[in-house]
């Protein structure tokens, strides 16, 4: 079975109650998590730019600040539930892409995700990064169906 899950996660109230049940799926099978979030590559923006000119140290506290933000209620998480647990930041604009590198990199072989819950039309103009991670992972992606709880917002 699985022994190493990779579990991105972006901060939001769906990846809130994503976590909880990732946690839980880790601890029945005995698996360690690996948690990834990705800092949008902000500084590729005109706004970004000018910001890290003129405050270099400003914008990398700030970056780090929010990711460490998501990764630390995780990480609190699973050590509560008794799991070994790692925490990944990388930087990027393709969330799917850095997915797929972080967990090659960190040898998992499962990829734990939910879905927005867009369907039809609007899923496919959206591009869900779900799904790019479903048609591009050379591993297994399980897709849970979270629905995001009121106040459980990662950030707050």
């Amino acid at each position: 079975m699985y022994r190493h899950i990779l579990v991105p996660l972006d901060g939001s109230e769906l990846a809130g109650a994503l976590l909880a049940q990732a946690v839980e799926f880790a601890r029945a099978l005995g698996a360690r998590i690996t948690f990834f979030t990705m800092v949008e590559d902000y500084g590729a923006t005109q706004e970004g730019a000018l910001m890290r000119t003129l405050s270099p140290e400003r914008f990398e506290t700030e970056m780090k600040r929010q990711a460490s933000a998501i990764l630390s209620k995780a990480t609190e998480a699973a050590q509560a539930a008794g799991l070994t647990c790692d925490a990944v930041v990388r930087v990027g604009s393709e969330a799917y892409v850095q997915i797929i590198e972080v967990a090659r990199d960190k040898g998992c072989d499962l990829i734990y995700m939910a879905s927005h819950g867009r369907r039809g039309l609007k899923a496919l103009m959206l591009g869900s990064q779900t799904q790019k991670v479903l048609t591009h992972s050379p591993l297994p992606v399980f897709v849970a169906k979270a629905a995001p709880l009121r106040g459980n917002d990662m950030t707050a």
